[in-house]
């Protein structure tokens, strides 16, 4: 039985073989003249595609050359389109640049000018308040220098009157001079009143600071105490002739008196028996009061001039 299968089964293989190269030798002979026939066609087309070829060739040589030059210079403008599109690009991204930088300049310059603005608000504000202050100050100043001008007139009048009584009293001082006797001459300053122990005192007293204001103001005219000297003295002498003169002044106005008297005595009127008459005398007396002159009088005893020393006053007045 296997061996029938195995004989049936190469009968089967032998068969499939005997159809298989069957159909493969059909297969190409079919291919064969198929290929035969289609390269004749492929020629017939080739040839005919030649033909149309050349017929679109010189059909369209000059179309041909147009579209070259037009597509050269299509490339020539693209390129030329390509650079000026990447200038307008580079333009663009300028403008931009510019136009942010402006903008952020505008925003800067607006806050630059509101500060500026600020700034000269307040510059004004400061100016107003310093130009107030400086016209207070120049009318202060004004008035100070009309005062300052015042004073100043005021002391040169001043000084000038110091000076005109400056030159009197050197006038005076060589009048004065001329008038001096020899003893003032030799001795000009007359010799202290006061004891051993009172110009101890005095020395002690000038030796210590001065405490009240009038003491200061002498303890700075100490350099002056020989010239108060001699003045108190020359005052005390006007002093001493003041009174001597008032005195030979009233002694003039009784002897003229008298001698009025006695002339109406001497001589008889109406107008002398009207008034007092040291001659009519009645009952051994006269209506007519005669004053006595005592020894002790001016114009019989001469007074003593009485010098004190201004320090001795000074200490015992402060």
């Amino acid at each position: 039985m296997e061996q029938n299968y195995s004989e049936q089964e190469n009968d089967v293989k032998q068969d499939f073989h005997s159809v298989r190269d069957e159909i493969r030798n059909k297969n190409i002979e079919e291919k064969h003249a198929l290929r035969i026939q289609l390269e004749g066609t492929v020629e017939e087309l080739w040839r005919h595609f030649q033909q149309a070829l050349r017929s679109y060739n010189e059909a369209t040589e000059e179309r041909k050359s147009a579209f070259e030059a037009l597509r050269g210079r299509d490339e020539k403008s693209a390129k030329e389109i390509e650079m000026q599109m990447k200038k307008i690009q580079k333009l663009q991204d300028s403008i931009a640049l510019v136009r942010s930088r402006l903008a952020s300049n505008a925003r800067e310059s607006e806050k630059q000018n509101r500060r500026l603005q600020e700034e000269k608000e307040a510059i004004q504000g400061h100016f107003h308040t310093i130009k107030t202050q400086m016209n207070r100050a120049r009318a202060c100043e004004r008035g100070q220098l009309a005062k300052l001008t015042l004073h100043s007139n005021a002391a040169i009048k001043k000084l000038q009157q110091l000076i005109e009584k400056g030159d009197y009293v050197l006038r005076l001082t060589e009048m004065c001079r001329k008038l001096e006797t020899e003893e003032e001459k030799v001795l000009p300053f007359y010799s202290s009143s006061l004891s051993a122990e009172e110009q101890s005192q005095e020395q002690a007293a000038a030796m210590e600071p001065p405490t009240e204001q009038l003491a200061q103001a002498m303890q700075d005219y100490t350099a002056l105490e020989r010239f108060w000297q001699r003045y108190n003295k020359a005052l005390l002498e006007q002093l001493a002739l003041e009174r001597e003169k008032a005195v030979l002044a009233q002694e003039n106005a009784q002897l003229r008196q008298l001698l009025k008297q006695y002339l109406d005595g001497i001589s008889v009127s109406d107008d002398t028996l009207g008034q007092l008459n040291p001659l009519f005398i009645v009952n051994q007396r006269t209506n007519a009061r005669l004053p006595a002159v005592p020894l002790s009088e001016g114009r019989v005893a001469r007074h003593a001039h009485t010098v004190i020393e201004a320090a001795h006053i000074v200490q015992h007045t402060i």
